[in-house]
């Protein structure tokens, strides 16, 4: 029988976690489902997590993590860091699905430590005569906007799919022009 390990069984039931939260909010997350496709037992969510509650917490900070890791705030360059938000959305929609889950049905978890927010804050702080608390939200915002308009809308501006990739590049083209011009950077 093979050794137990502790670490793997813990990032198993995120990844697993993360997943399912994504796919069905938190209501609608089921821990059951969780332990399956962990390959774990409810058990063991419960001893590593201690609940339903602070698995969702865990898996929606591992997305912010990961997209952090991913696509690191860049001051200096804010519109070149929106374009890399976009495609790191456009690639993987886990991170931007589980944060509207949390928006919808668990805000309090969605609230990023202070310290992380007083960093980026501070970050961008003369970026733009707008205040830097602004500027993020405003980045944040246009860098998902294409991902969260409804189809329809998309269909209907020139009847094109809006996934088709020489569109996907133009909006990504008009996000970076668009921030560019809202920072000056």
């Amino acid at each position: 029988m093979p050794a137990r390990n502790a670490e793997a069984t813990r990032t198993r039931i995120l990844d697993a976690a993360l997943a399912e939260f994504a796919d069905r909010g938190f209501a609608g997350g089921r821990v059951d489902r969780v332990a399956r496709a962990a390959e774990t037992n409810v058990r063991m969510i419960y001893a590593y997590f201690g609940g339903k509650d602070a698995l969702f917490d865990a898996a929606l900070t591992s997305a912010i993590e990961r997209m952090a890791a991913a696509v690191p705030p860049r001051p200096a360059d804010l519109a070149a860091w929106a374009g890399d938000l976009f495609d790191f959305h456009g690639s993987d929609a886990t991170t931007l699905r589980i944060a509207l889950w949390a928006q919808l049905e668990r805000p309090e978890a969605a609230a990023e430590p202070l310290d992380d927010y007083l960093a980026k804050v501070s970050a961008v702080t003369g970026a733009s005569p707008l205040d830097a608390v602004d500027v993020l939200t405003f980045v944040y915002s246009l860098a998902q906007a294409w991902y969260l308009t409804p189809i329809g809308l998309l269909l209907s501006a020139d009847g094109r799919d809006p996934r088709d990739p020489a569109r996907v590049a133009a909006h990504r083209e008009a996000l970076v022009a668009t921030v560019h011009r809202l920072t000056g950077k």
